[in-house]
């Protein structure tokens, strides 16, 4: 699920309207609207941790839109492969906030990085639990 679907299928389980969530999170109703719609994303991790807080989920599941990725590695890895794969999906995240890249490139970066990580682990299958 994208990021905006999220905020839409959240925001609507906590019966808020789309000014409510930007009031709450000192945005403007136009921005967060941007957010829904999927033209936008926060510029800010806060921005995230706010709109984590009050819908009262974790912001990873704000930040990764692939699911399927990180679960993946859980199924072959463990709690640790998925670990791996949160962390690698949160530190990219940045990339994309406010960048000028086309949706077309954002998904071919993912899936660089994505074939990346498999051919890492491929080579390193030993996984040390922390």
């Amino acid at each position: 699920m994208k990021f905006g679907e999220k905020l839409r299928h959240l925001r609507e389980q906590k019966g808020m309207t789309q000014d409510d969530v930007a009031k709450a999170i000192g945005i403007t109703r136009r921005s967060y609207i941007h957010y829904e719609t999927g033209n936008r994303y926060p510029r800010t991790r806060d921005k995230y941790e706010s709109l984590a807080k009050l819908f009262d989920v974790d912001t990873d599941y704000l930040y990764i839109e692939n699911e399927m990725f990180v679960g993946e590695p859980r199924e072959k890895y463990g709690a640790c492969g998925k670990r791996q794969a949160n962390a690698l999906v949160n530190e990219l995240a940045g990339l994309f906030a406010g960048g000028d890249l086309s949706d077309e490139d954002k998904t071919e970066i993912m899936r660089s990085l994505e074939r990346a990580f498999w051919m890492a682990k491929e080579e390193n299958v030993k996984c040390i639990s922390k």
